[in-house]
């Protein structure tokens, strides 16, 4: 006697036409549809589904990304747009050195007059003076033109 199924999957005609849509147009990314056809592959009320395997083959991946895809269908509670497409990153994996604080400081330092000897202020000098300034952390001199760039400042 075979083993029950531990993750079913079962479309509404609308998750159905969007998945059709996905799949039949080249606009997506490669695991966007593949995931789609996969729960396409996977949907009971369609008609009976084959055995894992026989999807896999279908698709072209393996049995275990078939099990993890209908397992992340039924967890989602049954969102088609939470298991093809990506989540969305809370946070970046690394956080930004330049605030809005840190940018306001840097423009302002380079309004300032540059030090005696200097006629004007240069990236590089400003990467000495900003590494003295206390609270802002060391900024390398390309970081502190792309910050000067994007504010509309130019030395001059």
């Amino acid at each position: 006697m075979p083993r029950p199924k531990d993750h079913v999957v079962e479309l509404t005609d609308a998750d159905r036409a969007s998945l059709t849509r996905v799949v039949s147009r080249g606009a997506h990314p490669v695991r966007t549809v593949m995931r789609a056809r996969v729960l396409l592959e996977l949907d009971e009320n369609a008609r009976a589904v084959p055995h894992r395997r026989v999807v896999a083959e279908r698709v072209g991946v393996s049995i275990q990304t078939v099990y993890l895809i209908a397992k992340q269908f039924t967890a989602s509670g049954g969102d088609v747009h939470a298991v093809i497409h990506r989540k969305k990153r809370v946070t970046p994996p690394v956080p930004a050195k330049v605030t809005g604080d840190v940018e306001a400081r840097v423009i302002a330092l380079a309004c300032t007059r540059p030090p005696e000897g200097y006629d004007r202020w240069s990236l590089r000098l400003l990467e000495k003076h900003v590494a003295l300034t206390d609270g802002i952390g060391p900024l390398d001199h390309s970081t502190i033109g792309r910050t000067l760039k994007k504010g509309g400042f130019v030395l001059t």
